[in-house]
């Protein structure tokens, strides 16, 4: 799936972000476990949120540290899969993430990623999440690193 293109296509129509979010969940249906919704995707830029639910909390009643990871990742996937020519592939090589305050209500979560101009063969280059909470107090950040080698 062209991930740009078709969500581009589809976030015109009534409900289309909703409609495009369920499918790239379907892609990777591990992503099925959280409430996510893109909000936006383009190239360089991703944002997504996610509402919390029953099954999402931890034991305390927040947001649980690794609905929060999974969050980060769903947002960063669509921003690769929008930045990312063509003529290379990516994965996720690891995480690291940092846990700034209780994750209660609405997540908004930011991915962001500069490209180096040209795009090597076998590059690893982060992606920085931020995620955020309704009133714009960060509650979790990540440094996701993807390796980035040219499709042959």
């Amino acid at each position: 799936m062209d991930v740009l293109a078709t969500y581009r296509r589809l976030e015109r129509l009534p409900f289309g972000r909703r409609a495009f979010s369920l499918a790239y969940q379907f892609a990777a249906p591990y992503f099925l476990t959280i409430p996510a919704q893109l909000e936006d995707v383009e190239p360089g830029l991703a944002r997504a949120k996610m509402r919390q639910t029953p099954w999402v909390r931890n034991h305390l009643g927040t947001v649980h540290a690794i609905a929060l990871c999974n969050l980060a990742e769903y947002t960063m996937g669509a921003l690769a899969e929008a930045t990312i020519p063509k003529t290379h592939r990516w994965v996720p090589k690891g995480m690291s993430v940092e846990y700034r305050a209780k994750a209660c209500g609405t997540m908004h979560a930011t991915a962001a990623l500069q490209l180096p101009d040209p795009v090597g063969d076998r590059t690893e280059l982060p992606v920085e999440v931020t995620v955020c909470d309704e009133g714009g107090l960060e509650v979790f950040t990540a440094t996701i690193r993807i390796w980035v080698t040219e499709r042959r």
